[in-house]
């Protein structure tokens, strides 16, 4: 009998889109099996109204797509890798990182305006850390505001709610078809990436070597080392989903660069570096670039925005 691999995804129009171009490469390159996708609503789509570094972030769109995998109800999670946690849960491992889309996030205006022509005081809607630390860094004159919500509702946010931009990541722009509303690709030196940000990323049961198997076949090597760098880094820096911490691992031929960024909520403490190797080390890149930024003092700016987050959740 033909097995029927269950796939498990959130039910935003961007998962859907990620969980449909994972479901038709595996079509493609396993014909023999049948697949199915379930539909699980995560503690993070539930709560739409509160900042994320006030809801925590250990498994805030990962943990119930989990716990399906866990008892059997799914056979793989779809995610985007820059929500999977670097701690996954006992029994389940990661079985593919996919090709990677453009990394960096962009910019959208409904006046057309670009990073450098904002005007003073701009109203600017992330609900991202990273993204607020480094705007600020470089802008601190811009009105920052918390926006949560899928990329439509943003989107509908952005003109409902007359914000001047508003941040997302070029990735799921791109995706949903919409980049004809991109006003600027934001370049790296403005705005590093958050760890994995535009791979798809699938999750696995670590006893199940058929499947193991099957999605192995969609793993991209190139995008895997490059983010597997970024997952060391942010392991060792202890940080989650919802800390100032950036980083862009980019492979060429036998070299891989590591780069990476440690900031402070208002931006003005901000420590980056970067380090090159080879691929086969990604690991080891990614602790090092970590262990040289806790030598410059990334351990006391991290404390103190675990200590001005925890504040504001009271």
């Amino acid at each position: 009998m033909t097995r029927e691999i269950i796939i498990g995804t959130r039910d935003s129009q961007l998962a859907l889109w990620q969980t449909n171009w994972a479901l038709n490469k595996l079509k493609e390159l396993n014909p023999e099996y049948n697949f199915s996708i379930r539909h699980i609503k995560t503690h993070g789509d539930k709560i739409t109204d509160v900042a994320l570094a006030k809801i925590g972030d250990k498994g805030l769109f990962t943990k119930e797509l989990e716990i399906a995998m866990l008892e059997g109800e799914i056979d793989i999670a779809v995610h985007s890798m820059k929500d999977l946690p670097t701690k996954l849960p006992e029994g389940l491992k990661i079985g593919a990182i996919c090709e990677r889309e453009i990394a960096q996030d962009v910019l959208i205006s409904p006046h057309g305006y670009t990073f450098d022509n904002l005007p003073e005081g701009a109203k600017v809607g992330t609900s991202s850390l990273r993204r607020r630390a480094q705007l600020l860094s470089k802008r601190p004159d811009l009105n920052i505001v918390d926006l949560r919500g899928n990329l439509n509702t943003r989107l509908r946010k952005m003109s409902s709610q007359n914000f001047d931009a508003i941040i997302l990541a070029a990735a799921g722009v791109i995706r949903m078809g919409w980049k004809d509303k991109i006003s600027q690709y934001l370049p790296y030196n403005v705005m590093l990436p958050a760890v994995g940000q535009g791979s798809i990323g699938i999750e696995i049961r670590e006893d199940d070597p058929e499947i193991e198997r099957i999605i192995d076949k969609i793993n991209d090597q190139i995008s895997a080392n490059a983010i597997k760098a970024e997952r060391a880094f942010l392991a060792r820096l202890e940080g989650g989903c919802q800390i100032p911490i950036g980083a862009l691992g980019q492979v060429e031929k036998d070299s891989l660069t590591l780069k990476g960024l440690v900031a402070s909520l208002d931006g003005r403490k901000v420590l980056q570096d970067e380090i090159k190797g080879s691929p086969h080390e990604a690991d080891e890149l990614g602790v090092e670039l970590a262990n040289r930024l806790i030598a410059r003092g990334a351990d006391e700016i991290l404390n103190t925005v675990r200590q001005e987050t925890d504040a504001s959740e009271k």
